[in-house]
């Protein structure tokens, strides 16, 4: 009880603190609304908390797979801390963010090819954005693109080459994919591999469907701007962590489908041996 009392603790503290380092970054150097932050991040760290604190199934997938959903977590941590210190080397620049920046402008550049993801953000921003928003932009998504494709890349090394999750004992469908009904009609193994490439699909197809989404609301909303700082810094860790999440999971399912297929071979491999004996 205290074990699990402690790592429900630990995760919620880390998810608040998740929340707040955009507001913690840039304190002191652009005006915030510091009160909607820390309530949003109170309101993120109680749901992590019971999420983790009650054993039942809940809509958190792979709790007891790790490191499925450390390593998202660090994912859009990594996202969300070299964006919140980009955006502070605008107004207050320092070795660290300049060189963060440094990176970014190459990886922004080096990204911003027709029909890209980098070069549809860039289109998606105001005709009159001025040059330095469109930089800046440009930073912050080659930056948070290319930390989810490498994380994307990390995830894949663990299931393909660390045999995720099989390292960690039985996997039970039940407590790890608590929105997947194994009930619902039709052979689980397939139901398994079609919603694992839905997943992997939409998440391909996710940047660019964020991307009208986000222009939708910026022509809804007038005070919602890409010139805010903590707007670009969540947009664009949304528009590059979701889709990379989204892909993760259609692989880790697809894993599992394999898990269950092959021990569906060895099942039938021995009723066989057991009958011709």
């Amino acid at each position: 009880m205290v074990t699990n009392i402690f790592g429900a603790v630990m995760r919620a503290v880390l998810v608040w603190f998740l929340v707040i380092t955009p507001s913690a970054v840039l304190s002191g150097v652009v005006g915030e609304n510091s009160l909607f932050v820390v309530f949003f991040a109170v309101l993120a760290a109680f749901f992590t908390f019971s999420e983790y604190f009650f054993k039942f199934p809940s809509i958190v997938e792979f709790r007891f797979a790790a490191p499925f959903n450390r390593h998202r977590f660090v994912t859009i941590f990594a996202i969300v801390a070299v964006l919140s210190l980009v955006c502070k080397g605008v107004f207050a620049p320092t070795d660290l963010t300049l060189t963060i920046k440094h990176w970014g402008d190459t990886l922004g550049q080096a990204m911003d090819v027709p029909y890209s993801p980098v070069r549809l953000i860039i289109l998606m921003l105001d005709q009159n954005a001025s040059i330095e928003l469109v930089e800046i932009v440009r930073t912050c998504a080659g930056l948070a693109y290319s930390v989810s494709l490498l994380s994307l890349v990390i995830f894949i090394f663990l299931v393909r080459v660390a045999n995720w999750p099989s390292k960690n004992g039985a996997f039970n469908v039940w407590i790890n994919l608590p929105l997947f009904d194994p009930t619902g009609g039709g052979d689980v193994l397939v139901r398994l591999k079609r919603d694992a490439n839905i997943n992997i699909i939409f998440g391909f197809l996710l940047p660019f469907l964020i991307l009208a989404v986000v222009k939708t609301a910026t022509d809804l909303v007038t005070n919602l701007s890409m010139d805010d700082p903590q707007t670009l810094i969540w947009t664009m860790s949304a528009w590059a962590f979701l889709p990379a999440s989204m892909i993760m999971r259609g692989i880790a399912m697809g894993r599992v489908a394999e898990m269950i297929e092959e021990k569906r071979r060895r099942a039938y491999a021995q009723s066989d041996a057991a009958q011709h004996a």
